[in-house]
């Protein structure tokens, strides 16, 4: 969850004599000397956690480059364990305040898919409905407000505000569109819903009340393509990256809710074989679980650019022809325009719920009721920064035995240092300065909860 604090910058200058050659001359003694930078930022704003790069170059060569996230213990998983079956969304939905509905929809899937329970079509489109309405809150909050002032050269979004009032206007007014369409479905909470359960909703929300916000929809749509172009007129990095892109698919539509689980490399598995594929380690240096890849041993993208480069296809004609205006081809492997990716995910988010209200009935049943079992379930979701996967392995009466979590987060650890490698190898020329800058800038193409991160990044820099 997003803090307010105040953010105080300290630079440190140390210069370290190693011991004197046995060559003569200042000169090449001069050349011996170490200087080490530290750019330290000791109060972290808007952010839960903190992160630290640790760079140490020697003759124009990265020799090490550390990215590490402190995170306070949760312990999700343990506390889980005896819980029964219907506590447990409700749980996870605590987990992150900007999008509940990946842990909400990840963890009633999986339990649904223990009981052998299949929901109907409208319970089925009322998700994806709610699930649209998280992408559109969390993509602009994430672009307009946190991403977009970095190619601004502004420090934040009230710069932005104080330059381009109408902009973050829209952009406020997108963000409580999605946030609306949560609340309408979700008995009238946009953070945490209390109206979903597993197998379906404690209410169902009448046509009426959805139908209210098709004109605000229509608007959305247009909104979200006019902040795509915006953006689209940034000065870009150049950075691109070979990336293993691992998404959910779904063949008749841009996967959300629904779908198998794929990679750019030929990999289609069910959800259930996820982690027969991929698995989370520790590193010396993060306290975090880090994602790796088991057939490659190698890190991974997940997110906006890793669900477009798979699903490109899926997309609607309108959204596909805003990609092209706004300079993406089918695929985008520039992690710096994922501002742009998100910004189409949107504009398609605000489309797909229009659609499926259009064509929204009523179900005849809230929820379809499920029978506890002894049992192991699978679940998976596109979260707005990446799949979401949750598995639990029950006892007959329906109570928790064993949990795991695989949060978009510590998925893309290990690609995130990755992305903060290369970028430090193309930029050795930069200042500290605004080397730490391109750095956060990098950290801020993934999501907001790294985004946070970012802003208590110290970043200490060795040259030899």
């Amino acid at each position: 969850m997003a803090t307010t604090a105040k953010k105080k910058t300290a630079t440190k200058k140390t210069v370290t004599k190693k011991p004197a050659p046995k060559s003569k001359g200042k000169a090449k003694s001069a050349q011996k000397i170490m200087t080490t930078r530290t750019i330290q930022v000791d109060e972290l704003s808007r952010v839960e956690g903190e992160g630290a790069l640790f760079v140490r170059v020697k003759d124009g060569v990265i020799k090490e480059c550390k990215f590490r996230i402190v995170e306070p213990p949760r312990f999700f998983e343990a506390f889980l364990r005896g819980r029964n079956y219907m506590d447990v969304p409700d749980i996870t939905a605590r987990i992150c305040g900007i999008c509940p509905m990946a842990y909400l929809m990840g963890s009633q899937k999986a339990m649904e898919d223990a009981f052998g329970i299949t929901v109907t079509q409208p319970i089925r489109d009322l998700r994806r409905i709610m699930y649209c309405g998280e992408w559109i809150e969390s993509h602009v909050l994430h672009a307009a407000m946190l991403h977009a002032p970095d190619f601004l050269g502004l420090d934040d979004v009230l710069q932005l505000a104080a330059t381009n009032k109408d902009v973050v206007k829209n952009a406020l007014a997108l963000k409580k569109l999605g946030n609306d369409l949560l609340e309408v479905i979700g008995g009238g909470r946009a953070i945490h819903p209390v109206n979903t359960r597993v197998g379906g909703f404690y209410k169902i929300p009448t046509k009426k009340s959805l139908n209210a916000l098709n004109d605000r929809l229509k608007w959305g749509i247009e909104a979200s393509i006019a902040l795509a172009k915006l953006f689209g007129t940034f000065d870009f990095p150049d950075y691109e990256y070979d990336y293993h892109c691992v998404s959910m698919h779904h063949p008749d539509e841009y996967p959300i809710v629904e779908g198998d689980v794929v990679d750019n490399r030929g990999l289609h598995i069910p959800v259930s074989d996820f982690h027969k594929h991929f698995k989370e380690t520790h590193a010396a240096h993060s306290t975090a679980l880090q994602g790796w890849s088991r057939d490659t041993n190698e890190p991974y993208l997940t997110g906006p650019n890793a669900r477009y480069n798979n699903n490109y296809k899926q997309l609607s004609k309108l959204t596909k022809q805003l990609a092209k205006e706004i300079g993406l081809d089918t695929t985008c492997n520039n992690p710096f325009k994922s501002i742009l990716v998100r910004m189409v995910e949107t504009a398609y988010a605000c489309e797909e719920a229009l659609r499926l209200i259009k064509n929204y009935e009523e179900p005849d049943v809230p929820f379809i009721q499920g029978t506890p079992r002894a049992s192991e379930g699978f679940g998976m979701t596109e979260a707005p920064r990446g799949v979401c996967y949750h598995s639990y392995k029950l006892d007959a009466d329906g109570r928790v035995l064993k949990a795991v979590i695989s949060s978009p987060t510590a998925q893309n650890q290990p690609q995130i240092e990755r992305d903060l490698y290369g970028v430090v190898e193309k930029n050795l020329d930069l200042d500290e300065k605004k080397l730490k800058h391109r750095c956060e800038q990098t950290i801020r193409n993934y999501d907001p909860c790294i985004s946070c991160s970012a802003h208590l990044l110290n970043l200490t820099m060795v040259r030899e």
